[in-house]
């Protein structure tokens, strides 16, 4: 009897496959009530996928933001990142608020997303974005959220609008007050760097010198950052200092961008006199903005860094920043930016007159110079080819 033998195939099922899930959370505000909720929620999402069966838990990534129509969120950006990278499968998610109140960068994020095969989970609308409910009712449901979102910024300019009448400052985050029962009050530490900004300003000293005398006496800004152009630009163009408030000379453009713009008369403003003691006399701020229109009127005289060639083109040997045009005793120079900005202690370059560059940009097509020293400039050109001019 013949032998009869067969292959027998086995079918061994698949093991599926973990998810690697991950939870975004974000709070309105840096209120403690709102700090402890953001904890809560992230410990709750924690636990939820930790626990549940075939989920790697990923993390869970919050912000703490004013409203979600933003989209440069850090903690947002980051989780877009991991996702990019392929390190997450599926998002969870309280709503469509709490992702994005901007439907175009709602969709956007979201067919992103699609295109990597992620899912996103939203608990409150049941709603996951790989599914069969489709995209009509995703764009309907942003479309909401968005909405909610004007509904609220236009409570809160109300709100504001309605303090500006009564004038009542809103913003308490300057620096030498603060904001008690209605009124700005003198915190004594702080006034005492706002005059010596003053007084350091009408010696002849520029924002970025005055920003490098603070930090070298280790003086903070109200927030515990380092002095910088802006911040001292900032405290010497603050009327309130005067003990008076000039209310709504910015507003809002919209509740999307979030971009502030000067009241050139699109909303009411309020003078209100004497609402505070003042910590600048009245006749020494009026000094502070004399000198700094005859300063500008200066430099942009001599002085107009968006014409040159050079621009873009100048960068530090030492540290790598890119270099900037100045008038020195009435001729241009270029030096490096962290040398201008900071001080030699940070960055020794020294600057180079730019009669030295049109020389050399006389005799060749150069694409970037790199100044290793005052005698010494590295020049490559167009070609790819490079030498030491020296």
């Amino acid at each position: 009897m013949d032998r009869i033998v067969e292959k027998v195939g086995i079918d061994i099922p698949k093991q599926p496959k973990a998810v690697r899930v991950a939870a975004y959370v974000r709070v309105s505000t840096g209120k403690d009530a709102m700090l402890h909720s953001l904890s809560a929620q992230v410990s709750y999402y924690s636990s939820m996928i930790q626990n549940h069966p075939g989920w790697i838990y990923c993390g869970v990534y919050s912000d703490e933001a004013q409203t979600g129509t933003k989209a440069n969120r850090p903690g947002f950006q980051k989780m877009l990142s991991d996702c990019r990278m392929g390190k997450i499968d599926m998002i969870i998610t309280k709503s469509i608020s709490r992702f994005s109140r901007n439907t175009v960068v709602f969709l956007t994020t979201v067919r992103e997303l699609q295109e990597f095969g992620i899912d996103v989970f939203f608990e409150d609308q049941n709603l996951h974005t790989i599914g069969g409910e489709g995209e009509l009712m995703l764009t309907i449901l942003a479309s909401y959220a968005q909405e909610e979102s004007l509904s609220a910024s236009e409570n809160m300019k109300w709100k504001v609008r309605k303090s500006f009448e009564n004038g009542v400052p809103w913003n308490g985050a300057i620096l030498g007050y603060r904001i008690v029962d209605g009124r700005y009050e003198v915190i004594p530490e702080e006034a005492a760097i706002v005059r010596l900004i003053y007084e350091l300003y009408l010696d002849g000293l520029g924002y970025e010198r005055i920003a490098r005398e603070l930090k070298s006496r280790g003086l903070k800004t109200r927030n515990g950052n380092k002095w910088n152009h802006a911040s001292v630009l900032w405290i010497l163009h603050n009327y309130s200092y005067t003990g008076n408030l000039m209310l709504q000379s910015t507003y809002t453009e919209n509740h999307i961008t979030k971009k502030y713009r000067m009241n050139n008369g699109e909303y009411p403003m309020y003078h209100v006199e004497k609402s505070h003691e003042a910590i600048i006399p009245k006749e020494m701020f009026d000094a502070v903005q004399r000198e700094s229109e005859r300063r500008a009127a200066k430099y942009s005289k001599t002085e107009n860094r968006n014409l040159t060639g050079y621009t873009g083109r100048v960068f530090c040997g030492k540290c790598g920043t890119r270099c900037r045009r100045k008038i020195r005793n009435g001729k241009p120079v270029w030096l490096c930016n962290t040398a201008s900005t900071q001080g030699k202690s940070v960055c020794a370059a020294k600057a180079v007159p730019e009669s030295i560059l049109d020389g050399i940009e006389e005799k060749h097509k150069v694409q970037k110079y790199i100044l290793c020293d005052e005698n010494e400039i590295k020049v490559i050109l167009e070609n790819g080819e490079s030498f030491t001019e020296k």
